[in-house]
């Protein structure tokens, strides 16, 4: 950030508006010999200048414009310097301006007047001494000129009144224009240093929007970015985002969200979704903040970085599930087993009717859904046991579906394979990638396929913009309710349909411990996408 101020003469104007009124003051001598001309050639019957000499009249009107348009091009460059262009000239107005009052016929026609914007203009640009001095030096010029009007014949007496006169108007003008340049050269300082000011705060700003940990968007009223932070820009497009960019270019999902949150019109403070990062890796939380009372306004947006903070939950969860597991292994288990174990043998007496047979079936189905919940536990509790390699998906793939539809005796066409990839591998755990894809098959096929029309389909590839491998598990099942569309990876979490509730939320679990992430999102034309997103090996390990 520069902190430094603008150079500011010690007397006189700041440069830049210095030389602002030397532009002004050489437009003054393109102007003032054009209105003498008209004046000289439209008004002759009466006219009062040029009358002594016309020709040294048109000659003067001639040459001054001249110097004018001569003047034009080093204003343009502000060449030498705002002191000579204004000294230097104005010898020039003196002269050229006390010629045509002395072709006029005197002072008493009233054209020395045009020197009082010379004075006054040179007055507020150089040092007041110099000032002073070329005033009196004008002066003198005039009180000249009139001594050598009335020695030609051509005034009278009393012009020497007038000339005194207007020589005390000039030392007036210039006592005026001195304060009146330091008035303007104080509020012409303030001015730039407020410009100054307001430029470091706003490269504070920007440097602390920047470098804060949190990720920050702000959106206009027409949902187009107008400040994103590097931290933003890359949870969402991987780089960097252009000021002006349509939020929906970036990510349409954040901004189907946001049109949302703009509809609600109570809680919306609490109101967040999640949305999959650019480079599909990372699950972003934003929460929405308005900018504006009235209207839709502008939106502040904060992407919270689920990653982070589970990381930090999943150490937590690990040392508490792993004191959790051995207890539920000898206190939880033996007894369930009994009860399992009772219930068979109870079932098999011949003196039970269908109403206790009933009940014995319900004993058992529970005691083996208490025993499927404890596995569970217990294998998410030996996550830390993970032992990553390079699988080839493609194949893997193949083995995975033999052994899947033979062990449910489904028909092949049930479970497809859709545009694999060759060669494409991932670093995962076998066993836990076993694990994770068998459940999302076994869920589709249970909640989310028609046997006589689709099948569930697996689909391999990379993602365009950052080339991380994916897998995602397809149906066309009624899908998931929006509403718990959100909640479907919590634990013991269930749509009602049976089960446990800890399926998707060990997948999920067990992703993340690998490096990858499981995300869902509805299927056009209805139905639900599982995707895992993997830790490209060729891409992502340090």
């Amino acid at each position: 950030m520069s902190t430094r101020n603008t150079p500011v003469p010690p007397q006189g104007l700041p440069a830049d508006l210095s030389w602002r009124v030397i532009g002004l003051l050489n437009l003054f001598r393109l102007l003032a010999p054009m209105v003498l001309l008209l004046l000289f050639f439209f008004n002759a019957p009466n006219r009062s200048v040029g009358t002594a000499y016309p020709g040294l009249f048109l000659g003067i009107c001639v040459a001054y414009f001249s110097f004018g348009l001569i003047s034009i091009h080093p204003i343009q460059r502000q060449w030498p310097s705002a002191q000579w262009m204004a000294l230097f000239p104005l010898v020039i107005d003196a002269m050229a301006i006390t010629l045509l009052v002395h072709a006029s016929g005197g002072v008493s026609s009233g054209l020395a007047t045009l020197l009082f914007l010379p004075i006054g203009a040179t007055a507020a640009i150089v040092q007041w001494r110099l000032a002073l001095f070329a005033t009196a030096l004008v002066a003198i010029g005039l009180l000249f000129e009139t001594a050598v009007s009335a020695l030609a014949g051509v005034t009278q007496a009393a012009d020497f009144l007038i000339a005194g006169l207007t020589g005390a108007s000039l030392f007036a003008v210039t006592l005026l224009a001195i304060p009146l340049a330091n008035r303007l050269r104080e509020s012409e300082a303030l001015v730039q240093q407020r410009d100054i000011d307001l430029a470091n705060l706003n490269e504070l700003n920007k440097f602390i929007v920047q470098h804060l940990r949190e990720s920050i968007v702000v959106v206009d009223e027409t949902d187009r970015i107008r400040l994103v932070n590097d931290t933003a820009a890359r949870l969402l497009a991987g780089g960097a985002v252009a000021s002006g960019t349509p939020l929906i270019d970036v990510s349409p999902r954040l901004q189907y969200l946001l049109e949302n949150w703009r509809k609600r019109q109570h809680d919306r403070r609490d109101w967040a979704r999640e949305v999959v990062s650019g480079d599909g890796g990372t699950v972003i939380r934003p929460h929405f903040v308005a900018l504006s009372d009235r209207g839709p306004g502008s939106v502040l947006i904060f992407l919270e970085d689920t990653s982070v903070m589970a990381e930090r939950v999943q150490q937590s969860k690990l040392a508490s599930l792993g004191r959790l597991s051995a207890s539920i292994a000898h206190e939880i288990r033996n007894p369930v087993g009994a009860m399992s174990h009772a219930g068979q043998l109870l079932k098999e007496s011949q003196a039970l009717g269908p109403d206790d047979r009933h009940l014995t079936d319900i004993i058992e189905k529970n005691a083996v859904r208490v025993s499927q919940i404890i596995e569970n536990v217990l294998q998410l509790s030996r996550r830390d046991t993970t032992r990553q390699e390079r699988i080839d998906l493609a194949g893997w793939l193949e083995t995975f579906l033999v052994e899947f539809r033979e062990t449910l005796q489904i028909e092949p066409a049930r479970v497809l394979v859709e545009s694999p990839v060759p060669e494409l591998e991932v670093t995962f755990d076998p066993s836990q990638l076993h694990q994770v894809i068998w459940n999302l098959c076994e869920n589709a096929l249970k909640h989310g396929t028609d046997e006589e029309q689709w099948p569930v389909l697996l689909r391999v590839g990379r993602i365009a913009s950052t080339g991380r491998p994916y897998l995602e598990i397809t149906d066309r099942g009624p899908g998931i309710d929006p509403a718990n569309a959100e909640r479907i990876f919590e634990p013991f979490f269930s749509n009602g349909a049976g089960g446990t509730g800890l399926g998707l939320f060990i997948s999920r679990e067990l992703c993340q411990t690998n490096g990858a992430l499981l995300a869902y999102e509805a299927r056009p034309g209805g139905g639900s996408i599982f995707r895992i997103i993997f830790a490209d090996p060729q891409r992502w390990e340090a």
